[in-house]
């Protein structure tokens, strides 16, 4: 069990403002969508909380317990299971097709997105293969890293581009390279895989259509307003109408039908229409603040293991919630990336949870042996 030092307080409070505000603001976003689709007014919300806050804070609970080195033994095993999810979404009969995506595994009723988990369990495993890697960072470092590395790497790649889920891709990929180059390697590695990923992007955007149109929208947000650029004007426009002040929360007028996917990749712009720029900025505080306090976690430990895997778990959220954000004011393509702790979903959630388990586990000093 984790010891030697006193709880991270701060990133606890942080990490619960981010939670009850996720609660309350999907509670204002959702009931429309749940009325229309459901007849109920809460079953988003319920859903949230049965099957992603409840098992995600008893599971939290128990990363947070586990020693560390638990993590550290079983992070292959992790990634394995994982991928053999990701196979599953392929099956006919367990995995479903959603929106052209092959994502989901359905059984008996209950749904789950094997991808979230793997963004953990990737992160875990890499951290304890880095760790045992420290000694060889720079003795044939090419042979025992780089080469190991960009196998998995390409693995991974294969999972999610067959998907497709490229997006989640891109926030492991770049996971994996901020753990990769904080591990000592040579940094003349990072830059030889960034420009691989840099190109194989470039190549996955370029052959897909939609992916295409995507970066056409966000390099010219006028194009097609009715179209392709449909979603990030109405994004623009709600986030705009929101002030300084809000409309006010439950009053937002892009939920109601008008904004695609108001309860999942577009949450922060409904939230801004209803708090305006002061409660954005309250959200984006607390983003930030997050991100401070794991890496002045992974800065102070002295476990090779558990800094590299509280940097990992850092980059992922703070990397996901920015993207998240960007593409809702144009600063970056639009992606399928939900916000961490807001957006719907109680496969991230649960996730999400286990992860900040885990932060809170190191930051009390635990140790991986």
């Amino acid at each position: 069990m984790a010891k030697g030092r006193a709880l991270d307080l701060i990133l606890l409070l942080c990490c619960s403002l981010l939670l009850v505000s996720g609660v309350l603001i999907l509670a204002s976003v959702s009931s429309s969508l749940s009325l229309q689709r459901t007849g109920t007014t809460f079953y988003y919300l319920n859903h949230q909380l049965l099957f992603g806050f409840l098992p995600g804070l008893v599971l939290g609970a128990v990363a947070f317990f586990l020693p560390l080195s638990f993590f550290k033994k079983w992070g292959f095993a992790f990634l394995l299971f994982s991928l053999a999810l990701l196979a599953l979404v392929f099956v006919l009969g367990i995995g479903r097709e959603v929106d052209t995506a092959s994502r989901w595994i359905f059984v008996g009723g209950f749904s789950f997105q094997p991808s979230e988990l793997l963004k953990l369990a990737f992160i875990l495993y890499m951290a304890s293969w880095l760790a045992s890697r420290a000694s060889s960072a720079k003795k044939e470092a090419f042979s025992r890293t780089f080469v190991p590395f960009a196998v998995v790497m390409a693995i991974v790649s294969a999972f999610l581009i067959l998907q497709p889920n490229v997006s989640t891709l891109g926030v492991i990929a770049a996971t994996g390279l901020a753990m990769y180059f904080l591990a000592g390697t040579p940094l003349w590695h990072t830059f030889l895989l960034s420009g691989f990923s840099l190109a194989a992007f470039a190549a996955l955007t370029v052959l897909a259509s939609y992916r295409w149109e995507r970066l056409q929208v966000f390099l010219d947000p006028s194009l097609d307003p009715l179209g392709k650029g449909y979603q990030l004007n109405q994004a623009l426009i709600g986030i705009g109408s929101g002030g300084l002040f809000g409309t006010g929360l439950g009053l937002s007028f892009q939920k109601f039908g008008v904004l695609p996917e108001p309860i999942s990749d577009s949450i922060f712009a409904v939230f801004a229409e209803e708090t305006g720029f002061l409660g954005s900025m309250f959200l984006i505080s607390l983003f930030a603040l997050f991100a401070w306090r794991v890496f002045v976690i992974a800065r102070r430990t002295h476990d090779r293991f558990a800094g590299l895997c509280a940097t990992g778990i850092g980059v992922w959220i703070s990397l996901q919630a920015f993207v998240n954000i960007a593409s809702m004011l144009a600063l970056v393509p639009l992606t399928g990336i939900p916000l961490p702790f807001i957006s719907y979903g109680g496969s991230a959630l649960v996730v999400e949870l286990i992860a900040l388990g885990i932060l809170l586990n190191i930051s009390k000093g635990g140790s991986a042996p």
